[in-house]
């Protein structure tokens, strides 16, 4: 328990502290009724009538008599009430009883059109937790066309390329690899076990509405795995969403992609949606003439068929998702004919063949009486089937999942203190073929979860969640997530959280990169129950600092963030020798500091400009001694330009784009075990690596782009080791800290309606 101690008990007793106070000041109440005419003259109490000081958001409601209770707020002393068909008024409260207020009917004016140019990236003042929401629009500055590809211009998270061979983008978050991180898709668990290293390139960038990203341990509803933050994807609504769009990209590199949607409204409550992407890479690719791709060869069908029924006065949503996925890359030498060549030593070669069902659902009910009060189930099922081999090596697997939750919210009182409660329910089934080795499981968990949070939206915010779990091979444990903010002054917030995680290790699934190489695979056992291993505990603690100030009327952002992750058992990918990879759990310590300072400034108007730091601090004792996490650059340095001509009366404007990504060295793993040909610096170098659109906008419906990525040209010399001898003892692609692939150039086209 001594991670527990300084600075994070300050951080409790800091909010012991402002709590106290809090609850002696919010004794002082103000009450009221409110009532309306009925249309006969006569006054009748009003039901589910908002009332609220003025610039907060914290809410009460009447009740069916029309009467209310807030706590007194000595920052505004104006109130608030607000109800649909009324006019809003606004009262200057002098004493605690102010009796009855008569709404007055709603008088129809000609519609008057208010646009607010907001931000396609956004971190909020008053959110708890520590998300930066992303909307389509900045996932649109990206090259194209998955989730993978859609945090080019996103600072919060760094996109690194697992190995040579199968050009696979995996997504980091303070230091730690993507299986630390929680994917969800509209809060239902996504991308894990067997899809974790090609799965975010199943998932189309144009399918999704908006990306949030929360840093450190989240909240207690989606399970006990999130340990450095969780990704939530929200999907395009066939209800709002548009009623065609169409996307086209080719690049140099013959890669040519399409995304399509296509929705239809049925009714006034129910519409369905029809998507569809496919993606072929026919390029023969060998710029660096090692004799292997420098891209694998590709070809994906993605089809998607979404439905969505909501009746706003019934208090009924709910969603129906059905999701197909074909996958299939091939790569290797450029000589190599899988036909002719497959598990011989003829030339080295590589196929992954996957395919993918999905279906999910969510039915939610919001209680027409009590519209604070709520309950939904969410529901996945899906397969997931790969079958694929790197040279000799073989890795099949099977993953059957069910999971389901059942959430209930409501408020304590007033809309200030708000409760979540729930259980949910998963299995996972997985069938492995590891060279001929069978490892098959069946991983069930039960857990319960509840979650209370309180909103003063003057100056103090929180989140307390507590899970409990049973999981058939790891135990039963406990899962605490707690999160604060604290107005510090006007547009400043100062954030603090703690939280723990829990996570049972899928090492071939999440490691299938080391296929690729000559390694030898070796797994120290430790009396645990999955692959003998025990789970991986962590512990995330955080601290961020948010200001919104105006520099010659244009407003500036900075903010800045510390997050400390400190393991126990904590599964180690030892690699530091260059003939095995080893899995063991942790004997010592291991953790991961992250620093992170961001500055967003509108220049001139349309003209913003980005800039991020990052340091990192991570450091795992191996058996062969404390060691910093390899390939993992101290210093990043981050900054985006982006311009946009004023919108004319048909939409045509041009819109502008640039960025760059600067990494120092990185730490090597040792290879000083190999021949002098086949070694590598204990460092690589610092580089920087720039990309670029232009977009030009004809109309509201038609839009084409290009841009170029890498357009410095920077790659990796020796980027595959023992090139020359794949079935050689010293044959490794996974060593990679910078691009295999050259200069990208691409063009597009969006048409929608």
């Amino acid at each position: 328990m001594h991670s527990l101690k300084s600075p994070f008990n300050k951080l409790i007793l800091f909010a012991i502290l402002f709590i106290i106070p809090l609850a002696v000041k919010s004794q002082i109440t103000i009450s009221g009724t409110v009532v309306v005419n009925d249309g006969s003259g006569t006054a009748v109490a009003q039901f589910g009538v908002h009332v609220y000081w003025q610039d907060s958001t914290a809410v009460v409601l009447t009740n069916k008599e029309g009467n209310f209770k807030i706590p007194f707020n000595n920052n505004t002393k104006k109130l608030v009430v607000s109800h649909p068909g009324y006019q809003t008024d606004t009262l200057a409260v002098n004493r605690p009883n102010i009796g009855k207020i008569l709404l007055q009917k709603e008088i129809n004016l000609e519609e008057v059109v208010v646009r607010n140019n907001i931000k396609p990236l956004q971190k909020s003042l008053f959110e708890v937790q520590n998300v930066v929401t992303v909307d389509s629009r900045e996932m649109l500055k990206a090259a194209c066309c998955n989730l993978s590809e859609s945090f080019e211009t996103n600072p919060t998270v760094d996109v690194n390329i697992s190995d040579a061979v199968s050009g696979a983008k995996q997504i980091q978050m303070l230091g730690l690899n993507s299986p630390y991180l929680l994917f969800t898709q509209e809060n239902i668990p996504s991308i894990r076990g067997a899809s974790q290293i090609y799965g975010l390139s199943f998932i189309p960038g144009s399918w999704i509405e908006s990306i949030q990203i929360t840093k450190g341990s989240g909240g207690v509803q989606n399970g006990y795995e999130s340990i450095s933050g969780q990704i939530n994807s929200e999907l395009v609504k066939p209800l709002s969403d548009k009623l065609l769009f169409l996307n086209i990209y080719s690049n140099n590199y013959e890669r040519y992609e399409f995304n399509g949607r296509f929705n239809k409204k049925i009714s006034e409550n129910l519409g369905t949606g029809i998507y569809v992407h496919g993606n072929l890479r026919n390029g023969t690719i060998d710029n660096n003439n090692d004799s292997f791709l420098d891209t694998p060869l590709a070809e994906q069908i993605n089809l998607m068929n979404r439905w969505q029924y909501m009746d706003s006065e019934k208090g009924w949503v709910s969603f129906l998702t059905l999701h197909y996925l074909k996958d299939k890359k091939n790569t290797g030498q450029v000589n190599f004919v899988p036909e002719r060549d497959k598990f011989t030593t003829n030339y080295w070669g590589s196929e992954v063949q996957s395919n993918r069902l999905d279906i999910s659902s969510k039915v939610g009910y919001v209680f027409p009486e009590l519209p604070y009060q709520s309950i939904g189930i969410q529901t996945s099922y899906n397969i997931h089937d790969q079958n694929s081999y790197y040279g000799l090596n073989q890795y099949n697997i099977k993953q059957n999942s069910f999971y389901t939750n059942l959430i209930f919210n409501s408020i304590i009182n007033n809309t200030q203190n708000k409760i979540k409660a729930g259980i949910n329910y998963s299995n996972d089934y997985y069938d492995e073929q590891v060279n001929g080795l069978g490892l098959g499981r069946n991983d069930n968990t039960i857990g319960s979860f509840f979650e209370y949070s309180y909103d003063s939206l003057e100056k103090l915010s929180l989140v307390a969640g507590i899970r409990m779990d049973h999981h058939n091979k790891l135990g039963n444990f406990f899962t605490p997530r707690f999160h604060i903010r604290y107005s510090l002054w006007d547009k400043a917030s100062l954030r603090g959280s703690f939280g723990k995680g829990v996570k049972g290790a899928n090492i071939f699934a999440e490691n299938q990169q080391f296929f690729a190489s000559s390694r030898n695979f070796e797994i120290i056992e430790n009396s645990g129950k999955i692959y003998g291993l025990k789970p991986e505990v962590a512990w995330n603690f955080g601290i961020s600092f948010i200001q919104k100030l105006y520099l010659w009327n244009r407003v500036l952002d900075f903010s800045a963030d510390f997050y400390s992750t400190q393991f126990q058992d904590q599964v180690v990918i030892d690699w530091e020798d260059p003939r095995k990879i080893s899995f063991y759990n942790l004997e010592g310590k291991s953790y991961s500091n992250s620093l992170q300072i961001d500055l967003n400034y509108e220049i001139v108007q349309n003209l913003d400009f980005r800039a991020t730091y990052k340091y990192y601090d991570i450091r795992v004792d191996y058996r062969s001694g404390s060691l910093t996490k390899p390939l993992q650059p101290k210093h990043r340095f981050f900054t985006n330009i982006s311009y946009e001509t004023l919108r004319k009366s048909n939409g045509s404007q041009w819109r502008f784009d640039y960025t760059l990504h600067w990494q120092g060295e990185q730490r090597l793993p040792n290879t000083a075990l190999n021949p002098n040909e086949y070694q590598l610096k204990s460092f690589s170098p610092s580089y920087g690596l720039m990309n670029t659109q232009v977009t030009r906008v004809f109309s509201k419906k038609f839009e084409v782009y290009i841009g170029g990525e890498n357009i410095a040209n920077y790659t990796q010399e020796m980027a595959i080791l023992g090139s020359d001898d794949p079935f050689g003892p010293y044959f490794d692609s996974t060593i990679l800290y910078a691009p295999v692939l050259g200069s990208t150039y691409y063009i597009g086209l969006r048409y929608k309606l």
